[in-house]
């Protein structure tokens, strides 16, 4: 049966080489996302440095699988490679804290996080390997903690606790798997980080895709949970009224990418003030926040031009899918918005 055994062993190195270019793509749309549509986004320059990192190690690091499924073997399992890998660890931790802490890493802070990275130039494979995959499974353990501090903040903070307590398991599972590297193989280890490397980046852009809003929505988490006042020195008042102001008159909702760091910067506050702001004086976060206003427009509009077409309107006040509109607008409302305009339009209008 020597040719069921070749035939498994190419259909794996197909799945295998398939989950890696996916990763290498991935990788690329995930730095463009970064730049683009999450540039505004609340991080720190060290995070958002390390971010940037992470990429582009997995990207490297899938180079180097791709290299060794060649038959090129080039630098996979080299120092290089090692270092490559200490590297992916531990700029993880170093991004993702900085986006679920409000004391972000410091570049001393950074330093010593990196300093296995050393290791893999002065200790063979066989420790190296197991050694880099420990520190990521402590890492990932640390961020699902800080992850689980944000529950009395985030309503759905099960879902980022999980998503690092997966990357723990993936992480733990690597350890197992470089620990059995010398009975298993280097190829039972390179296989496996290759898949497990697509699979959590394929989770990361589901993420993205799904929830839209969950970068945001974490920042006011950590700046709530987190925060002693920041508008000691702010004449709250002013401040509110010129966000009122803001959203009533300029009606600057409705640009789909306004963000809190865009905002803040037009009311003259920093991200955490702006967030405590809105959740103080207005009793809101500041994704519901811009939604409300964004629905109450809809609401309007829905009436007003009844020849127009519901997504249209959706966009028109700002939101940047069909899908999100929807779900928007039944959250304040109760109903989809097709059901409240054909509700509202067989009252009789002197009662509205």
């Amino acid at each position: 049966m020597p040719w069921i055994c070749i035939g498994t062993l190419r259909m794996l190195e197909l799945v295998t080489l398939t989950w890696i270019g996916f990763s290498l793509v991935a990788t690329i749309l995930l730095a463009s996302v970064a730049a683009t549509v999450y540039r505004d986004a609340q991080l720190s320059p060290i995070s958002r440095i390390f971010g940037v990192v992470l990429l582009t190690a997995l990207f490297l690091l899938q180079l180097a699988h791709a290299d060794w499924l060649m038959r090129s073997g080039v630098w996979s399992g080299s120092p290089a490679y090692l270092a490559v890998l200490f590297l992916a660890a531990a700029s993880f931790f170093l991004f993702f804290s900085g986006a679920l802490s409000p004391d972000s890493p410091t570049w001393p802070q950074a330093i010593v996080v990196c300093l296995p990275v050393l290791l893999a130039f002065v200790i063979p494979t066989s420790i190296a390997i197991p050694l880099a995959f420990a520190c990521g499974t402590a890492g990932a353990i640390r961020l699902a903690m800080l992850a689980h501090k944000l529950r009395s903040q985030r309503a759905n903070f099960r879902l980022e606790r999980g998503v690092f307590l997966m990357h723990a398991l993936i992480a733990l599972t690597m350890l197992v798997v470089g620990i059995a590297s010398p009975w298993l193989g280097l190829a039972a280890f390179y296989t496996a980080y290759s898949i497990l490397i697509g699979a959590g980046l394929c989770v990361s852009l589901y993420l993205l895709l799904h929830y839209p809003g969950l970068p945001t929505k974490a920042a006011e988490a950590v700046a709530t949970a987190y925060a002693v006042s920041t508008l000691g020195k702010v004449d709250v008042t002013a401040a509110a009224a010129r966000l009122r102001q803001l959203m009533e008159d300029e009606r600057v909702y409705l640009d789909e990418n306004l963000s809190l760091g865009r905002l803040a910067a037009r009311v003259g506050l920093s991200t955490h003030q702006l967030s405590e702001l809105v959740n103080r004086e207005f009793g809101s976060g500041f994704s519901r926040f811009v939604r409300g206003y964004r629905v109450e427009a809809a609401k309007r509009m829905l009436l007003d031009e009844p020849q127009a077409s519901v997504l249209s309107i959706g966009l028109a006040v700002g939101f940047s899918s069909q899908s999100t509109f929807y779900s928007a607008f039944r959250e304040v409302t109760g109903e989809v918005p097709g059901r409240y305009r054909e509700r509202c339009q067989n009252v009789d209008p002197g009662a509205r």
